[in-house]
């Protein structure tokens, strides 16, 4: 399975799941524009400046910038948020999301490995690669990131990460296995509601007078 598959793979999703976003807030085509390509780019950017590589990297994906553009230009012309109940807006934003975080944590594990780092680097990469541009997308929209929320998310890309750099994956068919395992798990975990769990939070005395 080549880097490059998982890029694209990623990136599209990723771009999908911005254009989603902004479709729900109702944004114009820049807005479109500036949440698809956020939340398609700016994991590996922020990635590629912790693992040394120059930011300018990005800049050579021609194609894959030309595809996000056209895909994203579509996007704006249909009404998704209109034709698409909430209920089914809700899982394909889901869907889509779950798709590009495990694409680009398995790309950016791959990533760091290829460059021939320690398995801590592939976690991190990983991490950044998959929640990186999401973070920035819901900063932008002003919400709250599905990454400091409490069902599982960022989890699976640390999964991800360890299994790559720890070459317990190695091969096509593994790198499959273990897409399609995360992408079911990180679904059964938004319909589900899984989290880890936290201890109580004691009321404070503002909020008992309230």
């Amino acid at each position: 399975m080549s880097w490059d598959f998982w890029n694209y793979l990623g990136t599209i999703a990723f771009a999908i799941s911005g254009a989603l976003i902004a479709s729900e807030e109702d944004y114009d085509l820049i807005g479109y524009y500036a949440l698809g390509f956020i939340t398609a780019f700016g994991g590996g950017a922020i990635r590629n400046l912790l693992i040394g590589v120059p930011v300018s990297a990005l800049w050579e994906q021609n194609t894959l910038f030309l595809l996000t553009f056209l895909l994203i230009t579509v996007l704006y012309f249909i009404p998704i948020h209109k034709i698409v109940s909430w209920k089914h807006w809700y899982y394909s934003f889901g869907l889509t999301d779950a798709v590009g975080l495990v694409a680009f944590a398995i790309q950016g594990a791959l990533y760091a490995k290829n460059l021939g780092l320690p398995a801590s680097a592939s976690i991190a990469a990983a991490l950044l690669t998959g929640v990186g541009g999401g973070i920035i997308r819901d900063a932008l929209a002003k919400r709250q990131p599905f990454v400091f929320k409490y069902e599982l998310y960022a989890f699976w890309t640390i999964i991800t990460g360890a299994l790559i750099g720890l070459n317990f994956i190695n091969g096509i068919i593994d790198t499959y296995v273990l897409f399609i395992i995360i992408v079911v798990l990180r679904m059964l975990s938004l319909r589900f509601k899984w989290h880890i769990p936290r201890p109580k939070r004691q009321a404070s005395n503002t909020e008992k007078a309230i």
